[in-house]
């Protein structure tokens, strides 16, 4: 059973913090809430204490013999605060120790997770992305909010993630910290660059060329990345999958659009990888009103031009426009994989590692399980037999770690 501090900051999101409470309760974790003061202004003690079934309070001076605000952060498996307000951060940053929350903080040497919630013109200030960065710099996940709606009529970014996303989240860094090491710190405070899904190309307002890719692999790798501590951007093509918690979220429909939104994060990114099924073609023209049949049975052609090679580009392109030591990922769906034309295409892509997994028969795309073969341009072939997405994804990231270390 593991011993989980859930703090709870002075915003509006603290309802969904009782959600939260209950689905960790639920899976087997003890949890005590250490609210602030200000945070009982919107949920009150009795609810807490009921859903917790441990005592609750905000005061350092409540059962002073049992030194709470040492004994609490030294004895957790994990600290998780829900909703992490502007306030809260800036003073977690400056290591201020005035309540029982911020003193755990303090004497916490478990794994740290904030999930911010605020007005988005508070979490774009200066001062909170200072706060985040220093937070981020010492180790603990800041993950990053939510778009959608906010307090009143305000929408924007810094909503807070679904509780079921954070509760995925923080089993996710309670697994990783029972097991510290390289695997599961090597991509802490690098950012990192995923595509998703499958892309469409229009051929007129109803009509598509596209795929079955529904991007539950490439969540994946998203959700097992922010875990492990880093920055993330998924570009999403066409998915129909809650937001991960702590991943910043670019919608694209079309291959073009995945191109250039995958170019223009790439610069800044430690790592790539691309799970999306891109379209290798789109057509040359799209009509601009619904094609119907003419009566004679025949079809007009429909001609088509080839798309960018969006992992060839990103490969190409890092040694001029990416950080030192980039690493890029492949991923190719084949229906009857072989290894020497998987070589030959990892030589034409140009990137470190290929993941090979093969589709149908239940797997593959819109499917609960896969499995792969890694190539790398060293030579070396992993397989990784049949497993769910997210255990192959982590999979993954275990063996890309010693590329960063």
């Amino acid at each position: 059973m593991s011993r989980v501090i859930l703090g709870v900051g002075a915003g509006i999101a603290a309802y969904k913090a009782c959600e939260l409470l209950r689905l960790l309760r639920e899976a087997g974790h003890k949890v005590r809430v250490i609210p602030t003061q200000d945070a009982l202004r919107f949920v009150g003690e009795p609810t807490w204490a009921a859903l917790s079934g441990e005592p609750v309070t905000t005061e350092v001076w409540t059962g002073v013999a049992d030194v709470p605000h040492v004994r609490l952060g030294q004895t957790a498996d994990l600290v998780l605060v829900v909703p992490a307000t502007a306030d809260l951060l800036a003073r977690a940053a400056v290591g201020m120790s005035g309540d029982l929350l911020t003193a755990t903080l303090l004497t916490a040497r478990c794994p740290v997770v904030y999930a911010p919630a605020m007005h988005t013109e508070m979490w774009e200030h200066p001062a909170t992305a200072h706060n985040v960065a220093t937070l981020r710099e010492r180790g603990a996940i800041v993950v990053e909010p939510g778009v959608g709606r906010l307090t009143g009529a305000d929408s924007g970014k810094g909503r807070l993630p679904e509780p079921a996303e954070l509760l995925w989240l923080a089993e996710k860094v309670l697994a990783y910290g029972t097991d510290p090491g390289v695997a599961s710190t090597a991509l802490a405070g690098r950012r990192v660059l995923i595509s998703a899904g499958g892309t469409r190309e229009e051929l007129d307002p109803v009509r598509f060329l596209g795929n079955w890719s529904t991007g539950r692999q490439g969540y994946a790798f998203a959700r097992s990345a922010a875990a492990r501590g880093a920055d993330v951007t998924l570009v999403a093509a066409n998915v129909e999958l809650p937001e991960p918690a702590g991943v910043k979220v670019v919608r694209v429909v079309s291959a073009r659009e995945m191109h250039a939104a995958m170019l223009a994060a790439a610069p800044s990114a430690d790592v790539i990888v691309m799970t999306a099924a891109v379209a290798d073609f789109r057509p040359v023209t799209r009509s601009g009103h619904k094609i119907k049949k003419d009566g004679a049975g025949v079809p007009e052609p429909i001609a088509l031009a080839e798309n960018p090679d969006i992992l060839a580009s990103l490969s190409a392109r890092r040694a001029e426009h990416g950080p030192a030591g980039q690493v890029v990922v492949g991923f190719a769906a084949e229906t009857d994989p072989d290894l020497d034309a998987a070589r030959a295409k990892l030589a034409r892509k140009g990137c470190d590692l290929l993941v090979v997994n093969p589709v149908g028969d239940g797997l593959g795309f819109a499917a609960e399980d896969n499995e792969a073969m890694v190539l790398a341009k060293d030579g070396t072939v992993t397989p990784i037999p049949r497993r769910s997405k997210d255990a192959l994804a982590d999979f993954v990231w275990d063996l890309m770690a010693a590329r960063f270390t």
